[in-house]
């Protein structure tokens, strides 16, 4: 299957409803500081630096969505500093209800930039990605804790991107939401910027999460990733313990959690993918299943029981077709 030009669109009709109005982020261009639309506050107390940022993705709104709640709430840390950061504006801007997976990206993923060498390499192609990524660089390089917000392409239950370290999971566990928290080792197309520097170091204390809020343009993500930002100030002591306990009063109680390690990151090698199923994600399945093909070569499940973490609509060579998992106990 041919890459479609520039934005990411899926080249499949969008199968969903928008139900969500990206808000307009416009008012928050200034920002705190040199950078455009990153907004920190500094408590005068010792502490970390937390951070939530949103629109690494332009197609994905309910972490925009969160951010503006926020705002508007005038959320200021009680110790350390707290920023709230709006990544790919471009993106973010270019967004049409009418074509809502075109706006992804401009030029390519930012998600897929954050390997020192890809910031730092001078004769890379200078992209509107990755000149917004080395705006940001310095700014990211101060957090000590972050959670990033995206969204999914199918309708599935949220969950927690915990990364590749132990402390991940430990970090996905003290916020204790969503309930399905998800190790990994990234995609062999290029480093996610919860992986950037120390997040991914184990001898560093910096961590970072990232929540799959649901799927991109339905109403119920939008509360995901309010909720996850909620619990997660709290869980980082950025916040007083109570912090918006009137909006968490009309919440449900949190599920108890379940952990799944990725044993294999499925990487499209033939320009012929196809799934043998209309996956949607977290099926378990037993060993052997036959979940897709690669041109001649069948993949199939691994494990015993094998759950299937996003499957993609966008089926190119070199991009994650779906994650392999299973459950373990932690």
């Amino acid at each position: 299957m041919t890459q479609p030009r520039s934005g990411s669109a899926t080249g499949l009709p969008n199968p969903f409803l928008v139900e969500l109005t990206p808000p307009d982020i416009t008012p928050y261009a200034a920002g705190t500081g040199a950078i455009p639309y990153i907004w920190t506050f500094d408590s005068g107390q010792p502490g970390p630096h937390v951070a939530i940022t949103a629109i690494v993705h332009g197609n994905e709104p309910c972490g925009s969505l969160a951010l503006d709640w926020m705002m508007r709430r005038e959320t200021r840390p009680n110790r350390g500093k707290l920023s709230l950061a709006f990544m790919n504006v471009a993106a973010h801007e270019a967004f049409d209800p009418d074509v809502p997976d075109a706006s992804r990206w401009i030029d390519e993923d930012f998600n897929r930039l954050w390997s020192p060498a890809t910031l730092d390499d001078p004769d890379r192609k200078l992209t509107e990605e990755l000149r917004r990524a080395r705006e940001v660089r310095p700014w990211l390089d101060t957090v000590d804790l972050l959670l990033d917000i995206h969204s999914m392409q199918n309708k599935a239950n949220a969950l927690t991107i915990a990364g590749l370290r132990p402390k991940g999971r430990d970090l996905a566990r003290s916020v204790g939401y969503p309930d399905l928290v998800i190790n990994d080792h990234g995609h062999a197309e290029g480093m996610r910027m919860r992986d950037y520097g120390g997040f991914s170091d184990p001898a560093s204390p910096r961590n970072a999460m990232l929540v799959e809020a649901g799927q991109h343009w339905e109403a119920p993500a939008e509360g995901v990733a309010i909720e996850t930002a909620i619990r997660f100030l709290r869980a980082t002591g950025s916040v007083v313990a109570d912090f918006a306990e009137d909006w968490l009063a009309d919440r449900p109680a949190p599920e108890p959690m379940q952990f799944f390690q990725v044993s294999r990151a499925v990487t499209i090698e033939t320009d012929d993918f196809r799934f043998a199923e209309d996956w949607s994600g977290l099926e378990r399945l037993p060993e052997g299943t036959l979940i897709g093909h690669d041109g001649p070569t069948e993949i199939r499940a691994p494990h015993p029981e094998t759950v299937l973490i996003m499957p993609s609509r966008r089926l190119w060579r070199g991009k994650t077709a779906v994650r392999l998992a299973e459950p373990v106990e932690c």
